[in-house]
């Protein structure tokens, strides 16, 4: 006779831990490993929500600082909608949930006591607006013909960036400014101002216009248009 196992319980969440009656909390993910430096656990946490989230892209950061370290899920696209803030809530716990998986926590409120083996945090990227706004129609679509890696290779001081279009009540809209500097992060425009560049999936360039994304929850389709007058242009 075969014996027949049941399926083993789903692992106890992060989000479903409660505190005892003496303020103790302690929680240990399934997942966790003793040992693991930073770049191999941000490795798994990632692997990990992919298989997950197979339609959402995430960006896994890492940080270090005096109190211990840090793992952070950029959202960067998915099909749900986060424009309500409960939305965005019930959409970091689910992720936040996944990532605790690979950790422990022990704390106590009432004694001021928390140990941990990683901070986590998700956030929702730049990038996840603009691909928002994709989906719903972005206004003045730019075809991205030049990459921004190409575009900071190319562009020069000297060369001219007119506001043609941005969000209602912007200072800057109808200006014409020139390039003064070109950093790896951004650009001194003439007049002590400067333009931050974004992550590649908010830039589109034909050459002629770029567009950036700006977008957030109140408007997921902001964005800033430029007519680029390059100075060596015959």
């Amino acid at each position: 006779m075969t014996d027949i196992h049941a399926p083993s319980a789903p692992a106890r969440l992060y989000s479903q831990t409660n505190h005892d009656e003496r303020g103790n909390f302690h929680y240990q993910g399934d997942l966790y490993r003793a040992g693991d430096n930073l770049a191999t656990l941000a490795a798994r946490i990632e692997g990990h929500l992919k298989s997950k989230f197979p339609d959402t892209r995430c960006a896994i950061r890492t940080e270090k600082f005096a109190g211990g370290r840090k793992v952070i899920a950029e959202i960067l696209d998915t099909p749900t909608d986060l424009t309500p803030s409960d939305a965005q809530n019930s959409f970091f716990v689910e992720v936040r949930d996944q990532m605790e998986r690979f950790g422990f926590t022990r704390s106590n409120l009432l004694q001021d006591f928390h140990t941990c083996s990683f901070y986590c945090e998700a956030r929702i990227g730049q990038a996840y607006w603009a691909a928002l706004a994709a989906r719903r129609g972005a206004k003045n679509p730019v075809q991205a013909k030049l990459s921004l890696a190409a575009f900071k290779k190319q562009v020069r001081a000297g060369d001219i960036l007119k506001l043609i279009d941005a969000p209602a009540g912007h200072r800057a809209l109808g200006t014409t400014r020139a390039i003064t500097h070109v950093r790896s992060g951004d650009m001194i425009l003439e007049g002590r101002s400067y333009l931050s560049l974004p992550r590649a999936s908010a830039f589109a360039c034909d050459g002629k216009l770029v567009r950036i994304s700006i977008g957030s929850e109140y408007d997921p389709d902001a964005h800033l248009l430029y007519e680029w007058q390059r100075r060596d242009a015959s």
